[in-house]
Order: structure tokens, then sequence, then C-alpha cells
């Protein structure tokens, strides 16, 4: 079995197996343990949360401990089973919008998007998608993802604003790419001027499709005062269930730091994991709590809730 499958999604990974791959980057194994495939079990189940914890004044916390955080589903603790703090190499998209509205501030959206990329993993892999009526990818065919500075930006330019916006299309579109990627942990950035006015798949579909995966989801909102089919409702939404941020920049050059904090936020998370308790076809919610001497309030973000599935069910599919 192909190790990445291991986190494929947000609930089907043993806990034994998955520890046993978070051991692996550590640097008292031997190099032919690090190369080694884990082998899931059916009987156990691991949540996984990607956590990020910043103080009051909104300066990213590290270096801190298992025993620095608590867990609790649907009210109860949960034991903490999975932990690391490290600065792991990603899967992530970049969703750009190519409606017609998006022509005036397309080159500063490719611009703050190229820093993004600048700023991330150099080892992140990384692919483009552009939507508007109907969704595209940036890189060639061939290649689904890349590490390569030129050729994202390459994959960048290739948009060309035209049409409406399709937005739910386009996540579910990241979504289902994200899978296919080689990192354990996935993100996408989607920056929109608009609402959803031209997709086959539903909020709703969009929606439960987010509850079930483990991407972490970021969001930029390029909205006009004056414009009535904007929703950063929704953008909040995607990025709330999924424990990212949303940004809703007043000038188009607030974009590049925004950016730029976004990149960091994904290199500084904390991976956390625990083994639930069983209960088929049911949605769950989370909430991580965290103290450490010495920083005051912490705030914390992770997704709030999944969709706990049927382990024998998802291989009937």
């Amino acid at each position: 079995m192909n190790r990445r499958l291991a986190i494929r999604n947000l609930i089907t990974a043993s806990a034994g197996s998955l520890f046993g791959h978070l051991l692996a980057n550590d640097s008292t194994d031997k190099p032919e343990d690090a190369q080694r495939d884990y082998v899931l079990r059916s009987d156990v189940r691991l949540v996984l949360l990607d956590v990020s914890v910043r103080d009051s004044r909104g300066g990213f916390v590290s270096g801190l401990a298992k025993e620095n955080f608590s867990v609790i589903e649907n009210g109860r603790r949960q034991q903490i089973t999975v932990f690391a703090n490290d600065d792991v190499p990603v899967t992530v998209g970049i969703l750009v919008d190519e409606s017609r509205s998006m022509t005036p501030k397309r080159s500063d959206v490719v611009a703050a998007a190229e820093i993004f990329i600048q700023e991330s993993n150099p080892r992140d892999e990384v692919f483009i998608l552009h939507f508007n009526d109907w969704v595209r990818r940036g890189l060639p065919a061939s290649e689904l993802f890349s590490d390569d500075i030129q050729k994202l930006r390459a994959a960048l330019h290739r948009g060309v604003p035209a049409g409406k916006t399709a937005l739910n299309d386009a996540v579910v579109t990241g979504l289902e790419q994200l899978e296919l990627g080689r990192r354990d942990k996935k993100a996408l950035v989607v920056i929109t001027d608009g609402g959803d006015n031209a997709s086959k798949h539903t909020r709703h579909d969009m929606l439960e499709m987010i509850e079930r995966n483990v991407a972490t989801i970021y969001t930029i909102g390029l909205f006009d005062s004056a414009d009535t089919e904007g929703d950063p409702s929704i953008l909040r939404k995607l990025s709330r269930i999924s424990g990212g941020e949303t940004y809703l920049p007043t000038e188009l050059n607030e974009m590049i730091p925004m950016c730029r904090r976004i990149a960091k936020d994904i290199r500084t998370r904390y991976t956390i994991g625990y083994v639930p308790p069983a209960a088929n076809g049911s949605l769950r919610h989370i909430e991580v709590r965290g103290s450490a001497p010495g920083h005051g309030s912490l705030v914390i973000r992770t997704r709030t809730s999944y969709r706990y599935d049927d382990i024998q069910s998802q291989k009937s599919q």
C-alpha cells in the first residue's frame, strides 16, 4: 500500500500506522525505516487536526508540547495520541477566480500568489486552478503538481478573465486534486471577488466534501462595496469548517502581506491526532484548547467539524 494513502482523508488512517509514519521523520530512525510503507489497520480510526496557534497580538506561537493542548469532541475530552510541530512540505492548491470582474485586479492577484509560493516550503507540491464558467488547470496536463517557481509562475499567468464564477466547482476540483498529492498535509488558497453563479456542484456538495477532507482552506475575498454578488459569508464558512482563515482586504496592495502570512501559518501549524469514539455516519464537532505560560491567551484555529463515516461503507464504494 502506498504510504501517502495513510492520511488520504481526515478519518481513514489508523492511529498506530500514522504514528509510525510520523516517527519515520525522527532523526533516530534508520534510513530504511524512513522509506517503509505503513500498513493501515481497518479497526482503528484517527482524527488528524492541523492546528494554528497565535498569541493575543497575532504572533505565531511555536515550541509548544502535547501537554499544552486539549481536544474536545462533542463535549468530551479526547486523548491525544499523535503530536508534531515540524515545517513539513504540504500539497497546496491555489484557486484563482478568473471571472470578468477580476480583470482590473488580476495583476495584483498574480503578484500576491507568486509571493505565497516563494514564502512556502520549497519542497511543497503546488498546483494552480483557474475558474470562471468552468475550472481549468494552470500546469500542463502531464504535470499535476510542481515545486518549480518558474513553472508555477507561468501557470498563474495562463488565466484569462471572462464569464461568471464557478466557486463550488473550483473548491470540489481542488479537493479532488489534493487527494492525488504525496504530502500528508493539504491546503487550498482560494482568491475570488464573487459568490457562485456558474457551478454544477451545489453549496451542499462542496461543504459536505470539506467535512470529509483533511485540507485546510484559506480564502481571500476581493469584494467591492457596490458588488451585489459578493458573498464573504461562504468564504468564512469554508475557512471556519476546515480550520483556515478568511482575509477581506480593502486595498489590493494588502494581498501580498496576507499571502506571506498564509504561507507562514501553513509552515508553523501543529499536528494533533486522536482516536475518536465510534458512531457511524455522524457529524462531529471539535474544539482544541491550549495554554502556555508567558503567552497569555492563545488563539487556536483548527477545523470545527468532520464527518465520521463507516470504514466498511467506504471500502464498498
